[in-house]
This record gives C-alpha cells, sequence and structure tokens, in this order.
C-alpha cells in the first residue's frame, strides 16, 4: 500500500492522535514507534514522506536517518522536543528537510506535511493518487520514489543534489536565482556560491555528455540557473 506519510515516534499517543488528525484530512498516514518496526513498514509499503522523531527509546532518528539516506531521497521531517542548534543542524545536515519541534500545533504541522508533499509531487489531496514524472532530455525524475534515470538507468544522487535537480525541474525553462536555490533547496539564505557551484557541477558530470558544455543545466551569468529543455 502506498501511504502519504509515515510517523516514527515513540511517543505512542502523540503519534496515534497525529495519524487519525492527518487521515482526516486525507493524508494518508501510519505511524510506528522504533527503528525495526519501520524498517519492516519501509519493507511491506512505500510512503512519500516520513515524520521522524529523535529519541526512539534506545536506537536514534538521527542514525536511522542516516541508513535512510543511503537507499531513498524521500523527505524527511524531524520532530523532537530537542531544541538546541546543535540538534537541528545535525538532523538537516545528515539528510533531514525539515525540524520541527515539539509540542506542535497539529494544523501547522499538517500545513507543513501538505506543502511539502506537493513540492515534491507526492500528493495531489487523495489518496493512492501518483505524481507525474518529470523529465528533459533523457532524463526522468519520479518524485514519489525520489528516483532519477537516464536513458533508462538509474543515476544516484545525494539529497541536496536530489532536491536541487527536483527544483530545477519544476521550473525547467525559467531563470532560477541563486537567492531562490538557497531558500528552497538548502533553507538557508547564508548558503555561499562555492556550495551551490559544487552541486550544479555535481549534476552536469551526472545527467550532461558534456558537462562543461551544458546542454540542460546552464549558468545565466549574473542571474542565475536554469534547466533548458527545449521540448517542453
Amino acid at each position: 500500500m502506498k501511504y502519504d506519510c509515515l510517523i516514527v515516534d515513540d511517543e505512542i499517543v502523540l503519534a496515534e492522535t497525529t495519524t487519525e488528525y492527518f487521515n482526516m484530512f486525507e493524508v494518508v498516514t501510519a505511524n510506528v514507534s522504533d527503528v525495526e518496526a519501520c524498517s519492516k513498514f519501509l519493507r511491506e509499503h512505500e510512503t512519500s514522506l516520513i515524520l521522524l522523531d529523535i529519541n526512539l527509546g534506545q536506537a536514534s532518528g538521527f542514525e536511522l536517518c542516516k541508513k535512510l539516506r543511503q537507499t531513498t531521497q524521500i523527505p524527511i521531517i524531524f520532530i523532537s522536543a530537542r531544541s538546541s542548534d546543535d540538534d537541528v543542524l545535525i538532523a538537516l545536515n545528515i539528510g533531514g528537510d525539515d525540524y520541527v519541534q515539539k509540542p506542535y500545533t497539529l494544523s501547522i504541522l499538517l500545513a507543513k506535511v501538505k506543502a511539502m508533499l506537493k513540492r515534491y509531487g507526492g500528493y495531489e489531496g487523495s489518496s493512492g493518487s501518483e505524481a507525474t514524472l518529470l523529465s528533459f532530455g533523457p532524463v526522468k525524475i519520479d518524485p514519489v520514489l525520489c528516483r532519477v534515470r537516464m536513458n533508462g538507468e538509474e543515476v544516484k544522487l545525494k539529497s541536496l543534489e536530489y532536491k536541487l535537480l527536483h527544483y530545477l525541474a519544476v521550473n525547467k525553462n525559467r531563470i532560477i536565482p541563486k537567492e531562490e536555490l538557497f531558500q528552497n533547496v538548502w533553507g538557508d539564505s547564508f548558503v555561499g556560491d562555492g556550495t551551490l557551484n559544487v552541486h550544479i557541477r555535481h549534476l552536469r558530470e551526472k545527467l550532461e555528455d558534456l558537462p562543461h558544455e551544458p546542454r540542460y543545466i546552464k549558468t545565466v551569468w549574473g542571474r542565475g540557473y536554469v534547466l533548458e529543455d527545449d521540448e517542453a
């Protein structure tokens, strides 16, 4: 079965309340309370997003996130009562996409989840919906599974590489200012040009026939970047 959201939290009452609330608003959600149950769930089902607590009994949500990032790039939102800047930075640096502090307001958390699902193409407002593939040239992006294929072969991308490519593809043939990429891909307006340039270079090396003369992922000097596709 395909779910919109999986909650991994050992605060069972809170997890069940959140699950019930999300389902009431047609975000198809399930919950598990530990790492083992999460692994079992993901072997048997698909989900478009994970809400992940940091403290999971004897286990750590940080370690689970690292393990998940070895095989999937689906969005992960950390939910935790821990509020230190160090915890937030660790969560985001190891592959988390957002961090929500407990106690959270259900309506606000639901809005965040819906926004992220729509951004990644995994939610259309009803259960069982499938995202439309994004494509340019020989490249196809599956927003549900967060997978990229070129000429039918899967291309391994790191989490931020995928997020950057997805954002470029959603905004295909539009020049995107660097500041917009910093804010919407990294969630941080203080990311430097060097970090963005490295990720753009890696994408070109993996997806362009001639990385130094890119056909698709182009620099618009003084303005930003554009994913250009003449067939669009």
